[in-house]
């Protein structure tokens, strides 16, 4: 048995700076070892199948005298109970670094399977789209992460996001992610189901592949029925009613919004820039605020750790899914990109605004050169009324009559 000295006191411990090693008292072979830099730590010298071994415990004064009291007794326990605490801690040491070694990322297992099927793929240009797609929307969520801590939530943060308006390349996307993680599974380096699997797993969570397919255009609310649906919405108090209030006053697309940050909103001048990389068209768009817009900023919470209009829990923006699955709770047969073709429709069916004033508003491209060439502007003007006349009409259903009337001839212009 270690041998038991006086118990010394955390001060006088303190001051123990001679090298060599101090027996300090409190647990048998419990010692402050100095070594000849200074630095101190502590040991716990115990005797072992007849032989004797010393057996660090961390520094000092990292582990206090009390921390290292209750590590000696652990030990001495063990070594009463007939177990070696150095064989013990090679064992583990051991483990660790067999799991380490065995360590493969969702990346690693994808190439690893890719190599391992491509000699049986007919097409050679197969293994070049395996590649592509997993890299284009898979890595960047899950490459990095150990194929046995990949979960359903994982697979749903990939999928999600392109399952409505890339549904074929998302069928594709899940397929190969769920092929890589049987691959995995059978060699050994995860367990359970795989929840990448659509039958009993994803069917649940996300609408048919052939279903979501069949719509061609996007689904759209008839323009009569915005106002109605609107008081509908307000009567959600979620993030993500707020998110396609927003969709639906500023006729944005789903992701502008849903990736829009504060430092892109001007609030005193009513302005929300979105940058060329987040346009579709790449280039920077100047989007006017309607008072109905502006309150319904002023009322976000600023949520600390994100700067993203519309966060999640995870201060992450919202997914298009959800915003979509909101509208599945509503019971309304249309899509979140709907909601710009019904200001389309009510804009050229009830107001005098110019065609190209509709179309800016729409962030699209003129397909008319000659158009396009006359409209070099970006007719933020007439599109900051047109924006107040859709907010006017949301709000309280009026009459697009009621519009301020614009002369005929500068709207044909589109001065």
């Amino acid at each position: 048995m270690g041998r038991k000295a006086q118990d010394l006191a955390p001060l006088a411990i303190s001051k123990l700076s001679t090298q060599g090693m101090h027996f300090v008292g409190h647990v048998a072979g419990l010692a402050l070892r100095v070594s000849s830099t200074g630095a101190r730590s502590w040991i716990l010298r115990i005797t072992v199948g007849g032989k004797r071994c010393d057996l660090g415990l961390g520094s000092y004064p990292e582990v206090t005298l009390a921390k290292a009291k209750e590590l000696a007794v652990e030990q001495r326990q063990l070594v009463k109970q007939g177990v070696n605490p150095i064989v013990s801690r090679k064992a583990a040491r051991m483990a660790l670094q067999a799991e380490h070694a065995s360590f493969v990322s969702f990346q690693e297992a994808s190439l690893q399977y890719i190599a391992a099927h491509q000699a049986g793929w007919k097409n050679a240009k197969h293994a070049s789209q395996w590649r592509n797609t997993l890299a284009t929307y898979a890595y960047p969520i899950i490459g990095n992460l150990h194929v046995k801590d990949i979960t359903v939530h994982h697979i749903l943060q990939v999928l999600e996001p392109i399952w409505q308006t890339k549904t074929e390349t998302a069928s594709r996307v899940r397929n190969r992610m769920e092929l890589v993680l049987d691959w995995a599974k059978a060699r050994k380096l995860r367990e359970g189901d795989n929840p990448a699997s659509w039958k009993g797993n994803l069917e649940a969570l996300l609408p048919a592949r052939t279903k979501v397919a069949k719509v061609k255009h996007h689904a759209a609310l008839e323009w009569h029925k915005a106002p109605e649906f609107l008081a509908k919405l307000r009567q959600q108090d979620a993030m993500s009613a707020k998110a396609l209030e927003f969709v639906a006053l500023t006729s944005c697309r789903s992701g502008e919004a849903r990736l829009a940050t504060w430092d892109e909103i001007d609030l005193e001048r009513a302005i929300w820039t979105i940058p060329a990389e987040r346009m579709k068209a790449g280039k920077e768009q100047r989007v006017p605020l309607s008072k109905t817009v502006l309150a319904l900023l002023q009322s976000l919470p600023r949520i600390e750790g994100t700067t993203h209009l519309f966060p999640n829990r995870d201060g992450k923006p919202l997914s298009d899914m959800t915003l979509t699955q909101l509208l599945r709770r509503m019971e309304l047969d249309c899509t979140v990109h709907g909601f710009r073709s019904t200001f389309r429709d009510w804009a050229g069916e009830t107001t005098a605004f110019a065609r190209e004033v509709i179309e800016h508003a729409l962030a699209h491209q003129l397909k008319d050169k000659s158009e396009a060439a006359y409209a070099r502007g970006d007719l933020f003007t007439k599109r900051t009324r047109l924006m107040e006349a859709w907010a006017g009409f949301l709000e309280k259903g009026e009459a697009s009559s009621k519009v301020i009337p614009i002369n005929q001839k500068e709207q044909r212009n589109g001065r």
